[in-house]
């Protein structure tokens, strides 16, 4: 039985942190291959288990100095159906994966877990499509079967909720929503967004997050946005809007520049550690009710430091 699964201690409004960027940190730091950017294929290799371990082991002793909760976050952003045929796996082997990076986040929550720091396990989905790029898109019942899949394999395991990052239309998030209510889980739905802050579809956060509501009777637990700047959607996030009130979460990119100057790049753009906890800063002191807060492109261990410095104040 899932320890938090129908009691997540973040809608208490206790803050809690998230990893960085794992992607970026894996080729840009690390330097290690990632095909289709599907760090889950790492597993594959004999050092994998380690890595992973030690990656978020790291991210899981700042929580714990600070004594906030952590949401770790599992590697298999890419590990659903059609990014793993891609990568030469069958159906058995792909939900091997899943089951092993949520038996690996369950082995660091027991490591790591206090009173004051309380680990929730996510199971992480991704788009079935790029993220930056809304082509060959899904209706909703064709994306309540795809992402089906996946979800039921979490729902077997520890994993609290499933969160579902860097969704960039409405009609996959509706579908990926309906699909882990079928399967019992409860479910976190992140948008990224272009620097004009609107969905790579053209859809603004609010009619995003208003669409899905309505077309899922308020199904998510709430909402998030991630791999964008937060110069590119402070501006909408207008305080008291109850649109707004439903996003919880933040995982800013490190760098401002457009995702198409991102794909683009040969070298990471890392940006500022100290001026970015400072901009996370700005964002919590206008929006109270924010209270997970991490990272996404760019972003390591350093941004989520001082994200923690700043908001925490210590």
């Amino acid at each position: 039985m899932a320890k938090y699964r129908t009691n997540l201690p973040q809608l208490n409004g206790d803050k809690f942190l998230t990893d960085g960027g794992l992607e970026t940190t894996l080729v840009f730091h690390q330097g290690h291959d990632l095909p289709e950017f599907a760090a889950f294929d790492l597993l594959k290799t004999d050092d994998g288990y380690g890595l992973f371990n030690k990656y978020y082991s790291t991210y899981a002793a700042i929580a714990k100095n600070h004594n906030v909760g952590f949401i770790l976050d599992s590697f298999t952003w890419r590990a659903s159906s059609i990014w793993g045929e891609k990568l030469g796996y069958s159906k058995n082997a792909l939900a091997d994966v899943n089951y092993k990076a949520i038996e690996l986040l369950h082995d660091i929550r027991n490591k790591y877990e206090n009173e004051k720091t309380k680990m929730v396990i996510s199971g992480c989905i991704g788009p079935r499509g790029d993220g930056y790029n809304p082509t060959d898109l899904m209706n909703e019942e064709e994306a309540q079967r795809y992402h089906s899949i996946q979800i039921e394999t979490f729902s077997k395991t520890q994993a609290d909720f499933v969160s579902a990052s860097t969704m960039n239309n409405v009609e996959e998030a509706i579908g990926l929503t309906r699909a882990a209510k079928s399967a019992g889980m409860p479910v976190v739905i992140s948008f990224t967004v272009e620097t004009d802050g609107k969905l790579p579809s053209g859809q603004t956060l609010k009619e995003a997050i208003e669409k899905v509501d309505k077309a899922t009777n308020n199904t998510p637990v709430y909402y998030m946005v991630n791999c964008a700047h937060t110069s590119h959607f402070k501006g909408a996030l207008v305080p008291g809007e109850s649109w707004v009130q439903r996003i919880r979460g933040i995982r800013a990119n490190a760098s401002t520049k457009s995702h198409a100057e991102l794909d683009e790049a040969g070298e990471l753009d890392d940006g500022n550690p100290v001026k970015l906890g400072r901009q996370y800063k700005e964002l919590t002191d206008r929006l109270h009710h924010l209270n997970v807060l991490g990272g996404c492109c760019g972003t390591d261990h350093r941004h989520i430091e001082e994200i923690c410095k700043a908001w925490i104040g210590n």
